[in-house]
């Protein structure tokens, strides 16, 4: 089966994915070398993913999409540029045209990941674990909590230290990159990654239908 993971980070949302051939897709030099050493034997391309997937959506059986959030993110809309810690900007709507272009045009299994916006979104999702996912496949539903962004050990929550990430992520201690908090804040929680993989393919025309270490048969739902 083969897998496009675009905006792939270093790679939160594939990290428990198995028996797959995966081609990743990230635009910056340097997180693209970190994800490659996590995925060695993934096909890491440094490039544009928005044109990628233009030009190579025909290509894959399933397709993991995650642009960028920022200019859709309830914290910086709603604290930062109502603080007047930064001006307000135009939602990047390749979002909503890589929604699009799946839905009308792609054959295959698709997801499409994004923050919870400020306002509310001009193509309906569904919300699971602290983001909006947009599918053409059934998601059963499930408690996920998004481990270690919020310290609450102590008694007052505070955002989580790179350690804190680092026990549900990835440990990038051995990496002389900048912002590894970012880096890891930006990560899908691996076993969501996984839940919403598995719920593509819950169902098969086969007797059997194995993944990973997981067996499904027809009809059963994922989960």
């Amino acid at each position: 089966m083969k897998v496009l993971n675009l905006y792939a980070g270093i790679g939160g949302n594939r990290k428990l994915w198995s028996n797959v051939d995966i081609t990743a897709v990230e635009i910056n030099p340097e997180i693209a070398k970190v994800y490659q050493t996590f995925f060695p034997k993934d096909n890491v391309i440094v490039g544009d993913a928005h044109e990628y997937l233009l030009e190579h959506f025909k290509e894959f059986d399933y397709i993991w999409d995650s642009p960028p959030c920022p200019t859709h993110s309830q914290v910086r809309q709603n604290l930062r540029v109502v603080n007047g810690d930064c001006k307000p900007v135009y939602p990047d709507m390749s979002l909503y045209q890589e929604i699009i272009l799946l839905k009308h045009n792609f054959k295959g299994k698709w997801t499409v990941e994004n923050t919870i916006s400020y306002y509310e979104p001009l193509i309906t999702p569904i919300k699971l674990g602290g983001h909006y996912f947009w599918t053409n496949f059934y998601v059963p539903d499930k408690d996920f909590v998004r481990r270690g962004i919020i310290d609450h050990s102590g008694e007052k929550a505070k955002p989580a230290t790179v350690q804190d990430l680092q026990k549900t992520r990835f440990n990038l201690d051995n990496f002389d990159i900048t912002d590894k908090r970012q880096l890891l804040r930006n990560c899908v929680e691996p076993e969501l990654g996984l839940h919403l993989l598995k719920s593509a393919f819950a169902k098969s025309d086969s007797n059997l239908v194995f993944w990973g270490n997981y067996e499904f048969t027809p009809n059963q739902p994922s989960l």
